[in-house]
């Protein structure tokens, strides 16, 4: 990422005030994270897009994978506490032009698609893809 960019990511995380700028350079991974596992991303960009459900469900699984059982405690530390703040932070990017939407996108979108305690429960999700000893 270049220094510009880093510069335009710290103004929104000024400007708003709720959010460190981490969870926002953490949402354009997890959006490529998701880009990538959906299939998209040798797609040309306007063919990229995702939905708001498709990046919270990306978000939670990188986030489990960079943070593994801190997931939670990271996110609230960047101050993100409802699927609906990362919805705030992306149609921030948007403002800022740093992001881009359809006209379907809307932020309610982003409005409890799951409980984050219960998503990034690290114990439930590691018992669901642990594999049985042999």
């Amino acid at each position: 990422m270049d220094g510009e960019f880093l510069d335009q990511i710290e103004q929104v995380a000024e400007k708003h005030g709720r959010f460190r700028k981490e969870a926002y350079l953490f949402i354009y991974d997890a959006l490529q994270h998701t880009v990538t596992k959906l299939g998209k991303a040798n797609l040309p960009r306007e063919q990229r897009h995702i939905s708001g459900r498709d990046l919270l469900h990306g978000i939670s699984e990188y986030g489990l994978d960079q943070f593994g059982p801190l997931t939670r405690l990271v996110f609230a530390h960047w101050g993100v506490h409802t699927t609906r703040d990362f919805g705030e932070m992306v149609f921030q990017l948007v403002e800022a032009g740093l992001m881009s939407k359809t006209e379907q996108d809307r932020l309610e979108d982003f409005d409890d698609v799951y409980d984050l305690d219960e998503e990034l429960d690290w114990k439930r999700r590691y018992s669901e893809f642990r594999r049985p000893a042999e």
